[in-house]
Order: C-alpha cells, then structure tokens, then sequence
C-alpha cells in the first residue's frame, strides 16, 4: 500500500561533532520540526567517546519524546539507555539481537540497494529497512537505490521503508508518495542553518 501520510524524518548526526555545540543545536532543530528518531552515527570506535555523545544527546531526544537509537554498538544499547541499534550490514545477527534486546528495541537495517537483503531483513524481524543512497552519496557501496525499490518495497511489503542518502528537495518530492521515513543527515548539518535546511526538505514532501 502507498503511503497517504506525509513521511517522518529520521535524523542522522554528524560521524564528528562538538559536544559542547551540537546538543543544543540538535535541541533547536528538533524543536522545530518533528522527528521520529536519532541515530548516533558516530565514526570513533572510542567507547568513552560514544558514552559521552550518548548521554548528551539521549537528554535531548528524550525529553521531546523522540527516540535515539545507535549505529553499529548494538552491546552498547541498554548500558547507554538508548531504543535501539541501526545495523549497516543488511541485518546479520538480527534475530538472534532482537532475543538480546527485546521486543521493545527498535532494531533496523541498512539494506544498500538490495531487494534480498532487505526482504531478509524484514522476516528476521526488522522495525524498519533502510535504502540508499538515493542521491550522489558515499553512502554504503554508493550504488544507488532507485525509485522503483521503494515503490515495490511500499506497495509489497509492511515493514516502514527509510530511504537515506543524497537526499535532495527534488528527490525527496519524488519519494515522498513511496518511504515511510527520510533519514538525513549531511544534507542539513553542513549547512549554515541546519533548522531551515531541513524545513525546506519538510515543504518538498507536499
């Protein structure tokens, strides 16, 4: 079934970012627009590092009743009090996770541009499956993933669909009718003003 509804945003942070900055530039944007998610997508593998950016920015999602889930560190999920894990591998290990964490854990998966992976994904029982990129990205093998998957994907299957990276106003406008969910990240935050950058994204959904 198509999607009727406008889809939610899924915001990505920043792989680097200043701790005594971004919590309260996160704060601004997400009290500007609604979110559905965060995904710390941090590049260090530093676990003291993580904790840190966890604990900044879990205050920030939670008290907006918006949830934060981690990219990669699925150990790190309940020690860190965070909803969930986003896996980057196409959802290897996703079931026997979801008997780790539980049901309540929000557990996705990034699925390149692959049908299989994704339909995998899906029956291990993931909540939702992410495709991309979608625009010029480095973004998993930088395969993109067209038009046509998230329009089979949404008319096939139930489980939400993201679609993420090089995310433009003209292909979110494209994909609007077809995701459950935009993930973005880099198209906001390198820009002088994340808030507008990311209303701007909002206005091209219709």
């Amino acid at each position: 079934m198509m999607n009727e509804e406008r889809p939610q945003i899924y915001l990505i942070t920043p792989p680097t970012f200043d701790l005594a900055v971004f919590p309260g530039l996160l704060g601004r944007v997400l009290d500007g627009v609604d979110v559905a998610c965060l995904r710390l997508a941090v590049a260090t593998r530093d676990e003291e590092m993580i904790a840190r950016a966890a604990d900044a920015l879990r205050e920030v999602t939670h008290q907006r009743d918006v949830a934060i889930v981690i990219e990669k560190h699925a150990l790190l999920v309940e020690r860190l009090g965070l909803d969930g894990v986003h896996l980057t591998d196409g959802g290897k290990n996703l079931r026997s996770l979801r008997k780790d964490l539980g049901a309540d854990a929000i557990i996705g998966a990034f699925c390149g541009n692959s049908r299989h992976e994704g339909m995998g994904a899906a029956e291990a029982g993931a909540d939702y499956v992410a495709f991309g990129p979608v625009g010029a990205s480095l973004l998993g093998s930088g395969e993109m993933a067209e038009a046509d998957l998230f329009g089979w994907w949404s008319e096939m299957i139930e489980v939400p669909v993201v679609a993420e990276g090089g995310l433009s106003v003209e292909k979110v406008r494209e994909l609007a009718g077809m995701t459950d969910f935009f993930g973005i990240g880099d198209e906001i935050w390198g820009s002088d003003d994340p808030l507008a950058r990311l209303k701007a994204l909002v206005a091209a959904m219709g």
